[in-house]
């Protein structure tokens, strides 16, 4: 498990966009709205897709 601070996740419309995007990719994770964090579930390979995805969203993701 791999967790990513996302700051910018700030209201469950950004929560919807970011687990859209994700599911869509085939990607297992988890989403805190209330830690700002996106925890993917999966090797580096996976991490490195969730983290290109959130920019494609313009959100910037970092690890924990």
């Amino acid at each position: 498990m791999t967790v990513l601070k996302v700051e910018a996740m700030h209201c469950p419309h950004c929560v919807a966009r970011i687990e859209k995007a994700l599911s869509e990719a085939g990607l297992k994770f988890s989403v805190s709205l209330e830690k700002k964090t996106v925890t993917i579930d999966g090797c580096d390979g996976c991490v490195k897709k969730a983290v290109g995805i959130l920019d494609d969203l313009g959100f910037d993701a970092v690890k924990a």
